[in-house]
């Protein structure tokens, strides 16, 4: 049998005021998991003004911070993936937790850029976070709701970006002081250690008398062919090149915070990395498939590439153009102060609370093509009207056209992780973390074409490779029927998917 969550009859909305049904408590409970990853991920943003006069930094090092906030995330989310899928999110997300509250407090009391950089390095990991709630709301919810379940855990976990640009500024201004950052900053540490003690006393993996599925082999993607062997190990070479770049964002080439030689010495490192991977993907799945895979074990990896692609032109910009639209606004409307400016560009972030749940609803709604089609395709409209933006534009038409953009990205992004949890159950922390690295990927991409091209060339540049997601998602399946999994004492289970 499925379990309980998967025998909800079809159709009905989310009433998420309704604590009484365990779904939506547990639905508050991971999205406000993920909320404090993103509050964590991104404390030192807006406080970087006052970080840089308490350690006297350079341009170059403050540069190079925003750079390792991001590094790790790409080979996180694949690792938290898998380790999800083998333990559960229950332990996965009150570990990671934890681990982030001791990583932000260190970042907040460093003293020195070494200390800042290398803390600021490896809360990187803290962006895995979102892949074990997706793991979570999947097991949760039936199809017909787990997009909107997924696109509400997903918006508003979010938003802990833009609440944290909001409040930490505040706080630290309440605290008083030169170390006031250090305080606030800290406060959110403690808060997540907390959180995670609260998180594992009360989360659960799946509804009771439900099965959780775990793959048969872990350290690497397990695939059902050859052709999707080949894709795996040919999908795994953009997240190193990714990496690559960074290194070579951090040389002298960039903001010199290493030498050429170091650079040369990561990427030894990376396709040694690289070479290892291909090898252990190679060993677990070889055996299997050359004896012939179970027709219950069987899935289709295209649905990940293409997701992946998705994942890529939607989170990827949705991270470069964050990063980039304050200065955007700052630099191409004359007598807009920096302040007035963030607050022009805080809206393409701020529509994650409707946008990311919307795109789910039309998921589930319209269909898991049609509405991933309609989502990418306005997408890309939307980059391109914003590639016509100049200094001649109203400023509110302005905003209005980075909004409309926005919901688009943003939906798109919901409309994703509406199909990741009905591809393989038993494997839903490892496709999400590969579609969430690719998110970083994107980004990564689209940060480094910035730094080569004018802002409307970038944007074009961002709405033509959207185009090539439209493409691919025409390949897409529309989930349906079941699928099957097989549970560890060999019973074999089928969930509704369509």
């Amino acid at each position: 049998m499925a379990g309980p969550a998967l025998a909800t009859p079809s159709g009905g909305g989310l009433n998420l005021l309704n604590f009484a049904e365990q779904k939506i408590k547990m639905l508050h409970l991971t999205w406000f998991a993920f909320f404090l990853t993103f509050v964590i991920w991104f404390a030192h943003a807006p406080l970087l003004i006052h970080i840089k006069e308490a350690l006297a930094l350079t341009d170059a090092q403050v540069k190079a911070l925003l750079i390792l906030n991001v590094a790790i995330t790409i080979p996180a989310r694949i690792v938290v993936g898998m380790l999800v899928d083998r333990y559960g999110p229950r332990i996965m997300y009150s570990l990671l937790l934890f681990i982030s509250a001791l990583l932000c407090i260190g970042f907040a009391f460093a003293q020195t850029f070494d200390a800042l950089a290398l803390f600021r390095f490896l809360l990187g990991f803290v962006g895995a976070g979102f892949v074990v709630g997706i793991r979570l709301v999947g097991e949760w919810f039936p199809h017909h709701q787990v997009g909107t379940a997924e696109g509400i855990y997903g918006g508003w976990g979010n938003f802990g970006s833009a609440a944290a640009a909001m409040t930490l500024p505040l706080l630290a201004l309440a605290y008083g002081g030169a170390d006031g950052w250090r305080y606030a900053i800290g406060t959110v540490g403690v808060i997540s250690a907390v959180y995670a003690l609260v998180f594992y006393k009360y989360a659960r993996n799946t509804p009771k008398g439900s099965v959780y599925f775990k793959p048969k082999k872990t350290g690497a993607m397990v695939v059902s062919s050859w052709g999707a062997l080949w894709g795996l190990i040919l999908m795994n070479i953009p997240m190193h090149l990714a990496l690559g770049m960074l290194a070579w964002r951090l040389s002298p080439a960039g903001v010199n915070l290493f030498s050429t030689d170091m650079m040369y010495v990561f990427w030894g490192i990376l396709l040694l990395l690289f070479t290892v991977q291909t090898q252990q993907t190679w060993r677990i799945n070889v055996e299997h498939l050359r004896a012939g895979v179970a027709e219950a074990d069987k899935y289709s990896f295209k649905q990940v590439s293409i997701l992946n692609i998705a994942y890529f032109a939607t989170f990827g910009s949705e991270l470069a153009v964050v990063s980039m639209l304050p200065l955007y606004f700052l630099e191409t409307f004359e007598g807009i102060s920096a302040v007035k400016a963030g607050m022009l560009a805080s809206g393409f972030a701020f529509m994650n609370l409707v946008s990311r749940p919307m795109g789910g609803w039309f998921s589930d709604k319209f269909g898991r093509r049609r509405s991933m089609l309609m989502l990418i395709g306005g997408l890309a409209a939307g980059y391109f009207l914003m590639g016509l933006m100049d200094s001649h534009w109203w400023i509110p038409l302005a905003v209005l056209a980075t909004m409309a953009c926005s919901f688009f990205v943003q939906a798109g992004e919901g409309a994703v992780f509406a199909i990741v949890p009905l591809i393989k159950r038993s494997m839903t922390g490892q496709i999400a973390g590969m579609a969430g690295a690719y998110g970083n990927v994107g980004a990564v991409v689209y940060l480094t074409v910035l730094s080569y091209v004018s802002y409307s060339m970038f944007f074009y540049v961002i709405a033509a490779s959207a185009l090539v997601g439209l493409v691919a998602v025409m390949f897409l399946d529309d989930p349906k029927g079941h699928i099957t999994e097989v549970g560890e004492d060999g019973t074999v289970h089928r969930i509704n998917v369509g």
